[in-house]
């Protein structure tokens, strides 16, 4: 990771911790984090059921995930992995989730829009990471030290309910939005996109070509 800033937080999350994030930082987490996503936001903000655990006492950082896990013959709980799951999924539900969990911190998959950024998170204090591309399940699972509980496990199953992890060197992260509300996943985006035209400069026209075939991107055969 070398060129990298590379930083290391407890939680809970504060206001100076996120204050002090760039985008772009790597991030390794200890302490504790909590997976919750629609089948606990469904319960919570539609439908209005507290939650059976005080969520914040125990953690502020909300994971997007689902965490490979298995329950033993004595109850233990046993996790061998757990991989992100894409967050954008999740808009509608987030500021709701805010307001119940006083969340300071979402992980997961892919980012979520400049929007949500700027109208939800910022005003908040709160900050989104990501996963470092694909395969990082067993590499996350490393930094699982213990599991404290596993919420509404018996109704929701284990991929919805919300599992309270203990931590250590839990990561890597990405940063991805910042206290303007950008994206830098938007941002690199938008970057690749105002070149993509000039890939076809000095190219002479395909001899060959299917019916439609266009090297013009706002083209459209019907």
């Amino acid at each position: 990771m070398s060129g990298l800033r590379e930083v290391r937080l407890t939680t809970p999350i504060t206001d100076e911790d996120v204050a002090g994030l760039r985008q772009g930082d790597i991030v390794f987490l200890d302490g504790a984090v909590y997976t919750a996503r629609e089948g606990a936001y469904k319960r919570v903000v539609e439908n209005g059921i507290a939650l059976p655990v005080d969520i914040a006492a125990h953690s502020n950082v909300n994971f997007h995930c689902s965490p490979a896990a298995s329950v033993g013959a004595d109850g233990s709980y046993s996790v061998g992995a757990v991989t992100a799951t894409a967050s954008f999924r999740f808009a509608k539900w987030i500021e709701g989730w805010f307001e119940a969990s006083s969340a300071k911190m979402i992980i997961g998959k892919g980012g979520m829009s400049e929007e949500i950024y700027r109208d939800i998170f910022v005003p908040r204090g709160a900050v989104y990471l990501t996963t470092v591309g694909y395969g990082t399940g067993a590499l996350l699972g490393r930094g699982i030290r213990e599991v404290v509980d596993a919420v509404w496990l018996d109704d929701l199953g284990i991929a919805q309910a919300i599992w309270i992890f203990k931590i250590e060197k839990f990561g890597p992260f990405i940063v991805d939005s910042d206290g303007e509300g950008t994206s830098l996943f938007a941002k690199s985006n938008r970057e690749i996109e105002s070149r993509l035209d000039g890939l076809y400069d000095g190219l002479k026209p395909a001899i060959l070509s299917r019916y439609g075939e266009t090297t013009a991107r706002d083209d459209e055969v019907i």
